[in-house]
């Protein structure tokens, strides 16, 4: 690989900069613009994803072998439902919102104004590189902001297609794409953005946050955590253990809502460890030829990534724990077959760090409390999913348990729900997206009231204070 040179960094910082600028100067017109201007861009970018489709297939399969299909449903399609649901709801969006009027405000008007907060940075992952970055600048351009994507260095073939896709469709006083490492991801964060939203793990949500606290930027923050999902045992084991072995080995684990632990009673571990190798081989390997000739599972998305995955496992082994399903690893592929384990210590380090593999350890549980306490002990999750049939005890879970969303019967799915706002809380995230929500990260809710001309009854509160005024006053804390 060519090393870049000190001028040539420099000139790379220089147009972040002139860019930057560029598009604060580009904002202000923004402003002016109506809702068709952003419904021509949005349509541009639907009609360049359909006639680019085989494009990010490919693309996407370079970065780490993730099945068409799959780039298709978790990908594509949920960039094209962002994109429709802002096309045919955006006029309504962007229309004043009346407010009614207390007493105290008779006479006056209210009502609030949605504007674009300006110029907006977007940082997204490497795990779902198209998805991840493209739906938030559909929700950037719905509101009306500039925008600069940086998309992930560790998917090079998807973050290319990209820039290229931007440079086709935008002006760089418009949209701009920087590529680059975690020093381009500085430099940026250096410069004040009206608001940043952030895809990634805890740790650089920090970052993210500091920096974002020296230029006062907005933020909204996706990050991830230990999402656990929660059987008992009135759940349909089939059914469970179907779902499950689709939603944590979709992406081959690296999904930041993925299960990342399960909790089951001790009654039904057996026959539900069965039927989630059941469920592999039907969903993965139904000619049984081995997981590692399937077609359908996506590779570690790197070295680094597989052989962290690696040594989590090889920690997990030498404190007690047990693989009942998989545990087959190919280096030369980074390759890591779905693999459940049992018998973990308590303090075991995969029940502390957010797996972000192909593993799923299972805890098993006696009682309900026992649940609660031993994921209350924890940062609170992104998703939290329960698998009951028993009504009091999914409210149980729901009232006890704090997490960002949370899912019934099924893992995984609420983030395709559109009028669903997904996020985290806390240690998990800072606000939310997705459809109207979405455009709310990126909006300004500005408030506005229209005061008449003339006598108005704040006026008689005025002083000098008199005897009438210290009167309605006294009836006002009485009343209002």
């Amino acid at each position: 690989m060519t090393s870049i040179s000190p001028d040539q960094k420099l000139q790379e910082k220089t147009s972040i900069v002139e860019v930057f600028e560029s598009q604060k100067k580009h904002s202000g017109k923004l402003r002016e613009e109506k809702v068709e201007d952003r419904i021509r861009k949005l349509k541009k970018i639907k009609s360049w994803i359909h006639e680019n489709r085989i494009a990010i297939q490919e693309a996407i399969y370079k970065d780490f072998q993730k099945p068409a299909e799959e780039v298709d449903i978790t990908e594509t399609f949920v960039v094209l439902t962002e994109v429709n649901h802002a096309l045919k709801n955006l006029k309504k969006w962007m229309r004043p919102v009346k407010v009614s009027t207390p007493i105290n405000f008779l006479g006056t008007k209210s009502f609030i104004q949605y504007e674009p907060k300006g110029v907006a940075l977007i940082i997204s992952p490497w795990n779902f590189p198209f998805n991840l970055c493209l739906g938030p600048l559909v929700s950037a351009i719905a509101a009306g902001n500039t925008v600069i994507l940086k998309p992930s260095e560790m998917t090079p073939h998807t973050s290319q297609l990209i820039d290229g896709m931007v440079r086709q469709l935008f002006h760089p006083s418009e949209v701009a794409v920087f590529l680059g490492d975690m020093e381009v991801s500085q430099d940026l964060l250096r410069l004040p953005f009206d608001h940043i939203f952030f895809t990634g793990s805890p740790s650089v949500g920090k970052v993210v946050m500091r920096a974002a606290a020296e230029n006062l930027s907005s933020i909204t923050l996706e990050l991830g955590g230990k999402s656990p999902l929660i059987i008992d045992e009135s759940a349909g084991i089939k059914d469970a253990a179907e779902k499950i072995a689709w939603s944590k080995f979709l992406n081959s684990g690296q999904t930041c809502i993925a299960p990342d632990y399960l909790m089951v009673p001790e009654k039904i571990l057996d026959p539900l460890v069965q039927e989630i190798r059941a469920a592999l081989t039907r969903l993965y390997d139904p000619l049984e030829e081995g997981m590692d000739h399937s077609p359908y599972l996506a590779r570690i998305v790197n070295r680094y990534h597989f052989d962290r995955v690696c040594r989590l496992l090889d920690h997990t082994l030498q404190e007690g724990g047990k693989v009942v399903i998989g545990g087959k690893v190919n280096r030369e592929e980074n390759f890591i077959e779905p693999t459940v384990l049992t018998d973990l210590p308590n303090e075991s380090k995969m029940l502390e760090e957010e797996i972000f593999g192909p593993l799923l350890p299972i805890i098993t549980y006696k009682t309900t409390q026992e649940v609660v306490d031993f994921i209350n002990d924890k940062p609170k999750p992104l998703a939290l999913y329960i698998f009951s049939r028993n009504k009091k005890i999914v409210n149980f879970f729901l009232k006890n348990i704090s997490s960002g969303t949370a899912c019934i019967n099924d893992a995984v799915l609420h983030f395709l729900h559109i009028n669903l706002p997904f996020g985290g809380v806390n240690n998990s995230g800072i606000g939310k997206s997705h459809g109207y929500y979405g455009f709310l990260a990126f909006s300004n809710e500005k408030s506005v009231l229209k005061q008449r001309i003339g006598f108005t009854f704040l006026k008689t509160l005025y002083p000098p204070y008199s005897a009438f005024t210290k009167k309605l006053i006294n009836l006002m804390l009485k009343y209002f």
